[in-house]
């Protein structure tokens, strides 16, 4: 695990800590100073908190068998600055480029001593915590790290319209797609998880259909793959549900990306989208679904399955299977992270040799929303976009897309620069897209006085934060990073309602 991914767990009300296969601590967080002060030194061992007469192991063996234990978690009692104290505490191993290492979370136990040997109630516990955990993971999110995605998809997603089906650069671009959008999902879905929200930003009312067909479309695309059989069976008549577009993609492709690592030669993915009415509370697997209207998408594989013991384990963060470096764990609790913030849930059934289930439930509308693909035409225009923001490749981008679509476009890299372009008279601004988080005149400063010299004015906010709420489902609010048919789309949308313009102010 590199230093700054610990870092992650930096503010955590709990301790965890780095330890080698020696037991040496390399790093711990304020929570573990604060409660096990011997762990502060350089050359600190977990030896020196070991209660040595109560625990089964030492240290050493502590950390050896830990690969060997199915459950991932055991009770340990500790000396904490408190005096000996039982946690429950959760290993996860993990390989640099030199040796081993261990991140070692410890929960405080809700028991006494003699109740140590409750295990399913500790490992409900435990679970739930590591769990919450997931949505933990990060505390920020690099706005330069969304500005440069921004300007990579805005870019490939244009060039990609423009080329023919069968051009030789098309499948190089849609790679750099496909990397570019990881890095979306790493941006976005941690810094959604440090929010612990209990419902994903969402849009309105909308069609769950496109968004997967957009990621069958995408894998069934991808070289190599030829073996792998796709069967899309879409409900036409499918209930509207409340989500995020980009995000619930995400949460798609991680699911088919596994589904399709566990087909080791041949075989078939079903992707379904159904409709769910449910008169009572039911229970599928480990969630609990109350009475209402939901859409459920079903994936399943043909692989080579999940076994019994490691499928409770699935959704914890830095918990994998997978062999080599890249493989951090985290692919399945973000996906656990995006439904459920979006008040849905995700069961998972398996069978070794036969194939796994995933069945993703989200909160519907019994009525029916038939989404509109707008074609490149229809997103063509002609008026004036005066576009502010402190990167000059999204300017950049901004105005190779604007202007190919036939917009006029107008750029500053800050509010100044804006409002001295504003009050020229010549050419009339019909719409600012502007960035929030700029030095100096921050966008929200700039929003209030575009409002005040020029009423009315259509304004677009654009930002890599992921904002909570209200804030995130304003219609004239555009996450970073954003593709070329986002940006495209969401001015089409704001220019049509400009007669009743709402700015999103943060």
């Amino acid at each position: 695990m590199k230093a700054e991914a610990f870092f992650l767990l930096e503010s955590a009300a709990w301790p965890a800590l780095v330890v080698d296969s020696a037991g040496t601590v390399l790093q711990s967080n304020k929570a573990c100073i604060s409660t096990f002060p011997d762990l502060g030194g350089n050359t600190a061992k977990l030896s020196s908190i070991w209660a040595a007469t109560a625990n089964q192991q030492t240290p050493g063996e502590f950390l050896a068998n830990v690969e060997k234990n199915s459950h991932g978690t055991i009770s340990l009692r500790l000396k904490a600055s408190k005096g000996e104290t039982i946690f429950t505490a959760s290993l996860a191993p993990f390989s640099t480029d030199e040796e081993k290492r261990f991140l070692l979370q410890l929960f405080p136990a809700q028991q006494t001593p003699a109740a140590i040997d409750s295990k399913p109630a500790a490992d409900a516990l435990a679970q739930k915590q590591k769990l919450d955990c997931a949505l933990q993971l990060a505390r920020s999110v690099s706005l330069d790290f969304n500005n440069v995605l921004t300007g990579i998809l805005g870019h490939t997603s244009l060039v990609l319209t423009r080329l023919e089906p069968n051009h030789p650069w098309r499948k190089s671009l849609l790679e750099v797609e496909k990397a570019a959008a990881r890095g979306a999902e790493i941006a976005n879905d941690l810094g959604s998880f440090s929010r612990n929200e209990t419902k994903s930003p969402a849009q309105a009312e909308a069609n769950l259909n496109p968004v997967l067909q957009r990621c069958v479309d995408f894998f069934r695309k991808v070289p190599g793959q030829e073996s792998i059989g796709w069967v899309f069976q879409p409900e036409r008549k499918l209930f509207a549900a409340r989500f995020d577009d980009l995000k619930m993609q995400q949460a798609f492709l991680r699911i088919l990306e596994n589904a399709v690592q566990a087909i080791p030669g041949s075989g078939r993915v079903t992707v379904q989208s159904r409709n769910v009415l449910l008169d009572e509370p039911t229970q599928d697997r480990n969630v609990r679904l109350v009475s209402g209207a939901y859409v459920c998408v079903e994936i399943s594989d043909t692989g080579c399955g999940i076994e019994p013991d490691v499928l409770p384990r699935i959704f914890e963060p830095f918990f994998t299977t997978k062999r080599g470096t890249n493989h951090r764990g985290l692919g399945l609790a973000w996906v656990y992270g995006i439904i459920t913030n979006h008040g849905g849930g995700v069961a998972v059934s398996s069978q070794p040799g036969v194939g796994t289930s995933v069945r993703v439930y989200l909160p519907a509308e019994k009525w029916i929303i038939h989404d509109h693909q707008a074609s490149v035409e229809e997103l063509n225009g002609t008026e004036t976009v005066l576009v502010v923001d402190d990167e000059d490749l999204i300017l950049t981008m901004a105005h190779t897309i604007l202007s190919d679509h036939g917009y006029k476009v107008l750029t500053g890299q800050n509010g100044t620069k804006a409002l001295e372009i504003l009050s020229r008279d010549k050419p009339a601004i019909d719409l600012v897209v502007t960035d929030l988080i700029m030095p100096g005149m921050s966008g929200r400063e700039l929003v209030e006085q575009i409002q005040r010299l020029h009423p009315g004015m259509p304004i677009i906010c654009t930002s890599g934060y992921v904002w909570p709420g209200k804030k995130a489902r304003d219609p004239n609010f555009l996450q970073k990073p954003f593709t070329a048919h986002d940006l495209l789309k969401k001015i089409k949308l704001v220019l049509a309602s400009s007669a009743q313009p709402q700015a999103v102010v943060v």
